[in-house]
């Protein structure tokens, strides 16, 4: 009888033992899904507020030129980043082509960087904004030359009901009407997606045309601070720098190097 009465009695303590491991589980999960809904950091307030306007990115690997970066931590440089100035991180999703995972964005957030976080991918479907709302990105990527103008404004719809802003992100003059799906920025890519060459003329060609009250933001080719000012003459807020940052030993101070040059 006694055995009995044991054996009862260690059923009903691994039962309470598991219901309250459970318990645990579940408010920790609901925790975190507080987090998740919580109002994520603006990356247009961030450049708007920034004097530097510096999305700094954290970028291991390009197509064209192979790795620039490959053991560079996503728990360390993008924390280092937000330490040295920047107004914004940029952290590539892309796996195969830029090394890049939308766990990096997670190592960051876990690091503890608060600044706003652009998820930076090549998107073209609605599952990967889901994605970037989950792994604690700011912003999402959007580029012309990926989407129509329907999948572009679909998507913004989609990524702005998620608490995602959006940039959306131009070539040339045959997509300065994607300008007119309003975007909460509006980014210009100085690099031609066939050749991967960089001309930061095209932001200053393309600036004069698009809307004098859209955030506009400068990407790829910037390595002097000069260029930044002359770029915040012509009108822009945000400056998406990586290479310039990456190629160095230490990223982050690299950066406040370039800030100091820049003020």
């Amino acid at each position: 009888m006694l055995a009995v009465y044991c054996s009862l009695f260690i059923v009903h303590f691994s039962y309470r033992k598991m219901a309250d491991i459970l318990e645990k589980i579940i408010a920790d999960k609901r925790r975190e899904m507080e987090q998740l809904r919580a109002p994520k950091a603006s990356l247009r307030q961030a450049l708007l507020d920034s004097q530097t306007g510096i999305i700094a990115e954290f970028k291991r690997r390009s197509p064209s030129k192979g790795w620039i970066k490959e053991d560079g931590r996503a728990n360390i440089i993008p924390l280092s980043y937000e330490q040295n100035g920047a107004a914004a991180i940029s952290i590539l999703v892309d796996e195969q082509y830029f090394g890049g995972s939308a766990q990096f964005i997670r190592q960051a957030r876990r690091a503890g960087v608060t600044r706003p976080i652009l998820y930076k991918e090549f998107i073209i479907d609605k599952l990967q904004l889901f994605d970037a709302a989950l792994c604690g990105a700011s912003a999402v990527l959007l580029i012309a030359a990926c989407l129509t103008k329907a999948q572009a404004q679909t998507f913004i719809t989609t990524a702005h009901t998620l608490g995602l802003e959006v940039l959306l992100e131009i070539h040339g003059e045959n997509e300065i009407d994607y300008a007119q799906l309003q975007p909460d920025l509006l980014g210009i890519n100085n690099r031609h997606l066939g050749s991967f060459v960089t001309d930061v003329e095209t932001s200053f060609r393309l600036a004069e045309r698009l809307p004098a009250d859209i955030v506009k933001v400068s990407e790829s080719g910037i390595s002097d601070p000069q260029t930044v000012r002359l770029l915040r003459q012509a009108g822009f807020q945000g400056f998406l720098i990586g290479e310039t940052f990456m190629r160095t030993p230490d990223p982050g101070h690299t950066l406040a190097q370039f800030i100091a040059g820049i003020q």
